[in-house]
């Protein structure tokens, strides 16, 4: 490899957000000749596939400097230091300051900088445009998590919950929307627990209302990921705000009371279904995504059944589905495991609810209009963030009033109302 650095991604969305602040400090370093790997660890495979794509681009690239960060880096640096294609190891937090960039171009960054984040207390406020389609810019309001869910990893990869300062955050978002962008989202590891850790304790919804009173030039706030037993009633104001995007995506995991307990979360089922009534009250045009655990370990036949009813119970939309892997080090790996085959069976079976919910909700859409963020010349997304197919082309980066004329498979096919 000769030229510009190259960064690899793995994961969730707040690590593609960070990637892009790990891609200005390695400019600004003059860094190249470089691959930077952003890894995930939220399941085995996630690093199964790390490894192999490290691998790969070892044999593709054998003078490249490789560098590996992210999660599964902060939980097993020595690991990842061993692997005979890796020149360089740094940690979460460690990834987000400019001084290993400068380091690696000068040719002096150590093997492996990876320090506790367990005492990590402080979150900055990196300035990010739109990246993926560039059209909407995301805003990382807190990272870290405070909570021990008995499958989850990830607390060991990000540290304790922190949060950005709400006055750092309405100011990141104004200076966004100054330069151009029409939408703003929210995101982090567990943002509904934004604030515990500021004066005063803010919370999201404190926050959001927040922005939409001193941002408002802000077209369309939307939340990232949500814990629904966090949400408080400043959060479901907000959401009666048309400005706010009437989607949530909640982290729900299961539908089964005993496997909800078994997974350590702190809701039962009835308090996420009672979540979006009230959310559906506030807001009815309001639609649900939700991320659900397959084959968690003990989960019996009537329990998944249970977690399928809970999908209609909730009104769910889109789902994003998990089959379960025992990730070495939580307590769920040592719980007596479903066989791979149950696990898989039933991951195809929520996948297949989750299309037929997914089918239904688009039908109700012909017809209607609906507002579009162009993510690309014939293509955008609604309020409700279903993808939809542009008959003519269109400016990236703005929104346009839109109807609704038909589908393909899981995208709305429409054009824009002159």
């Amino acid at each position: 490899m000769t030229g510009p650095s190259r960064f690899i991604t793995f994961g969730c969305r707040l690590n593609a957000y960070e990637t892009e602040v790990m891609r200005g400090h390695a400019a600004s370093a003059g860094l190249d000749d470089t691959i930077l790997f952003n890894t995930c660890a939220v399941t085995g495979e996630a690093v199964r596939q790390a490894r192999q794509a490290i691998r790969k681009a070892r044999r593709e690239n054998p003078g490249a400097r490789i560098v590996v960060t992210g999660c599964a880096a902060q939980i097993e640096p020595e690991t990842f230091a061993a692997m005979a294609e890796v020149d360089h190891v740094f940690g979460n937090a460690e990834k987000l300051e400019p001084e290993p960039y400068a380091q690696l171009a000068l040719g002096e960054a150590p093997a492996i900088l990876v320090d506790d984040i367990m005492k990590v207390r402080q979150t900055a406020g990196h300035l990010v445009g739109g990246f993926g389609a560039r059209t909407r810019a995301f805003v990382e309001v807190q990272n870290g998590c405070d909570h021990r869910c008995t499958f989850c990893i990830i607390p060991f990869g990000r540290g304790a919950s922190r949060s950005v300062p709400m006055g750092t955050v309405v100011a990141q978002v104004r200076a966004l929307v100054g330069d151009g962008h029409n939408e703003i989202v929210l995101t982090g590891v567990d943002i509904t627990s934004y604030g515990t850790d500021l004066p005063g304790r803010p919370s999201l919804g404190t926050l959001a209302q927040s922005i939409l009173a001193h941002v408002p030039d802000l077209a369309r706030l939307r939340l990232s990921s949500i814990d629904s037993v966090e949400a408080d009633d400043a959060l479901m104001d907000a959401l009666a705000e048309p400005r706010v995007m009437p989607h949530l995506h909640l982290s729900l995991q299961a539908g089964d009371d005993m496997i909800l307990k078994r997974m350590k979360r702190r809701h039962l089922a009835a308090d996420a279904e009672a979540f979006c009534e009230r959310a559906r009250r506030m807001r009815p045009d309001i639609v649900f995504g939700a991320d659900i655990i397959a084959g968690f370990p003990t989960e019996t036949e009537d329990m998944f059944q249970n977690t399928l009813a809970h999908i209609e119970a909730c009104g769910l939309t889109y789902l994003h589905v998990f089959p379960f892997s025992p990730r070495p080090g939580t307590p769920a790996a040592k719980m007596p495991q479903l066989a791979r085959a149950k696990i898989k069976a039933r991951a195809r079976a929520l996948r297949a609810r989750g299309r037929m919910r997914h089918e239904a909700f688009l039908v109700s859409q012909m017809g209607q209009s609906c507002s579009v963020l162009v993510e690309r010349p014939h293509q955008g997304r609604s309020e409700h963030f279903a993808e939809m197919e542009l008959s003519s082309p269109q400016v990236p980066g703005e929104l346009i009033a839109a109807r609704v004329m038909g589908r393909e498979g899981l995208t709305l096919v429409g054009d824009r109302i002159q």
